[in-house]
């Protein structure tokens, strides 16, 4: 008896190998795709979380400079109120009784002694 090859069997197992082979080649191909695309996507979710990050750092900043700002116009909005509130007590008591001696009261005090005063009656 010889060594015969069979040509066919060879072949078939041939083709085994080959379709194993690419076989592999698609596993190991759709595993690369996979990992690419979470790469990928972890690259975005990243870019987005900082992207969020430092737009929460600048509404902060801007919020802070618009509160500083609103109790800087409350305060002289309060200062002011205050103000006219003495103000118009005083233009007030002019009109009560006797208003018109305290009114001249007022102004001795603030016009020095030496200046000619003119008073109406």
């Amino acid at each position: 008896m010889g060594f015969n090859k069979d040509t066919k069997l060879e072949e078939n197992i041939n083709d085994a190998f080959r379709i194993r082979n690419l076989n592999n080649h698609k596993i190991i191909d759709f595993y690369r795709e996979k990992i690419f695309v979470s790469n990928s996507l972890l690259l975005l979710k990243i870019c987005l979380m900082a992207l969020a990050i430092v737009s929460l750092v600048k509404v902060s900043y801007i919020s802070k400079i618009r509160i500083n700002r609103l109790q800087e116009i409350n305060n002289a909005y309060l200062y002011e109120k205050e103000k006219f509130t003495n103000l118009s007590n005083r233009f007030d008591d002019l009109f009560s009784l006797n208003g018109e001696q305290r009114f001249m009261k007022d102004q001795y005090q603030m016009i020095s002694r030496d200046i000619l005063r003119v008073i109406w009656r």
